[in-house]
């Protein structure tokens, strides 16, 4: 193009005003690239109308949901049990989960792909300020664009092999594995008929629990399984108040209606979370649908089952349950936390944490190998398997049982420091097998000086025990005395079996397990003295075997 003849030619140059203003118009315009009227904050409506969004985007299996509750609503009044709690405590633990002793937790889903802080990774990272929120902007960058579903391809489970996890189970002496079925984030790890968000129908599209079961019943050990759905009324309430997918109805049958949570630190009694009758028939629903699909013989429920809202569907599902179990002729476990069940009518778990003294009524606990989170993330760190067996010697000593949790990572396999850990467990229990599984508690849980730190959340607070610990079990008229340490003078000394405190029995004969050496013992005013072999049958407890 010519420039006109007697013009100057020059270049145009904004001034510092249009500067800003073109700065300011490039900055909305790139947070409007990124956002949506979908994924604008939703806190401010109400907690009615968020459920109504929920409703209708889980609407698609209303026929199905609604057929499960009419079949749990017949058989929860249909059998031994009825759905109230005078009825349900009339509830007997069964003798095989007395006996079991020792079991496997998994917490396994796709929390494992980013695999960083814990397996409330879903949760945290819509916390404005936490530091999965942060880490997941730098990682993977705005909540609009790139939120927890987006994971969901990336959880492959490629090089996951059943068998081997369950033959690794056997081996480590576990007599009963719980998967989780579904965590907080509500990913169905299984065959589910109620959602599309499920592990059969995206990510590795196969029903990796359903295979698992198969692989673990094989074996001969129980299947467990694991509901932590109710939570997730309320777990990813944070991703309401920022600009993130969770506010996208497109999106609202995976995310749940978030409800903001009215924690408690006093007791689930006050706690003044919103929670819909549809989401709790939704619930209701899924649990049932556990049970009829996979039969499992232990149902394990998180802590928020005792929310107050929650206590009349809890009720139609345990009488449902058993009644269940009873027309199959089995008689199953529910695992419950805190005060969320009468007492009787169910077994109550202490999670990472023991008691104190011997509860008259059965209990378990359960924590994890790994000490960070329980599902796999980077640079965790591990719990020795002296630690493990020392806690279940305790715990089966107090009339309980220990489920004891790993977490695989995404793509199927377990960690190497997980599986030796178990390894040893197992070659542990190989030698003194007889002293837990099929035992009961003596008069005393033990002796020593190493007192344990009762109540939940206290597993690694506890002093580690010495030779002069040691807990009592007793099976067939024998009683097992297991040593948490082995004796640097050669001698063991029990103080419970003094000469004062036998009465009329006589010690007739004491050995100790995995040693073919006969030992030699006096009973002193002090108590049993047993003169040990030069070696120790193995490592981490020795228990004495002693008939009277």
């Amino acid at each position: 193009m010519h420039k006109p003849h007697g013009q100057r030619a020059h270049s145009w140059r904004p001034g510092p005003f249009l500067l800003v203003l073109l700065a300011a118009t490039l900055s909305a315009v790139s947070v409007l690239a990124q956002s949506s009227p979908q994924t604008q904050p939703t806190n401010s409506q109400d907690a009615q109308t968020i459920d109504q969004t929920w409703q209708r985007a889980s609407s698609k299996y209303d026929s199905e949901r609604n057929a499960l509750l009419a079949e749990v609503r017949r058989a929860a009044n249909d059998g031994p049990y009825r759905a109230d709690w005078q009825s349900l405590q009339k509830y007997e633990v069964p003798d095989w989960y007395k006996d079991a002793k020792f079991g496997i937790f998994i917490h396994w889903g796709v929390y494992s792909v980013p695999a960083y802080g814990s397996e409330w990774y879903p949760r945290n990272m819509y916390r404005l300020g936490s530091d999965e929120y942060k880490h997941h902007l730098s990682t993977y960058g705005p909540l609009t664009k790139f939120g927890y579903k987006d994971f969901i391809p990336m959880f492959r489970a490629e090089h996951f092999d059943p068998a081997a996890w369950a033959r690794l189970f056997k081996e480590a002496g576990a007599k009963y594995v719980v998967p989780v079925f579904e965590h907080h984030d509500g990913f169905a790890m299984y065959d589910s008929g109620l959602s599309d968000w499920t592990v059969a129908k995206m990510g590795p599209r196969r029903d990796v629990h359903g295979e698992l079961a198969k692989a673990i019943r094989a074996e001969g050990l129980r299947l467990g399984a694991s509901s932590h759905r109710v939570e997730h009324n309320f777990f990813l309430d944070g991703g309401r108040q920022i600009e993130s997918d969770v506010n996208d109805p497109q999106f609202a049958a995976f995310y749940g209606p978030a409800h903001t949570w009215m924690e408690s630190k006093q007791s689930l009694v006050t706690d003044w979370t919103y929670v819909s009758s549809a989401y709790l028939d939704d619930w209701l629903a899924r649990d049932a649908e556990i049970v009829k699909k996979y039969k499992p013989d232990i149902f394990y429920f998180d802590w928020w089952i005792g929310q107050p809202s929650v206590r009349r569907h809890l009720m139609e599902f345990a009488a449902f349950y058993y009644n269940d179990a009873a027309a199959r002729g089995s008689a199953d476990v529910i695992n419950y936390k805190l005060d969320a069940m009468e007492k009787h009518s169910a077994v109550l778990d202490v999670e990472r944490g023991q008691l104190n003294d011997i509860r008259p009524l059965y209990w378990q606990t359960d924590t994890s190998i790994s000490n960070k989170s329980w599902g796999f993330i980077e640079h965790d760190s591990f719990k020795s398997p002296q630690m493990i067996v020392h806690q279940l010697v305790d715990i089966v000593s107090k009339n309980g049982n220990l489920l004891s949790n790993i977490g695989p990572r995404s793509d199927g396999t377990i960690p190497d420091e997980v599986q030796s850990v178990l390894r040893e467990v197992g070659s542990w229990l190989k030698i003194n097998d007889e002293a837990i599984y099929g035992t009961r508690p003596w008069k005393l849980y033990g002796e020593g000086p190493t007192k344990i730190v009762e109540g939940a959340f206290h597993d690694t607070d506890a002093q580690p025990f010495t030779e002069r610990d040691f807990r009592f079990t007793t099976k067939n008229g024998a009683l097992y005395a297991c040593e948490l340490g082995w004796p640097s003078g050669g001698e063991a000394v029990i103080h419970s079996l003094a000469e004062g405190q036998l009465a009329e029995q006589k010690i007739a004969s004491v050995s100790l397990l995995g040693s073919p050496s006969p030992l030699t013992f006096a009973v002193q005013p002090d108590g049993l003295h047993i003169r040990l072999p030069a070696q120790s049958p193995g490592k981490f407890a020795y228990c004495f075997k002693i008939s009277f």
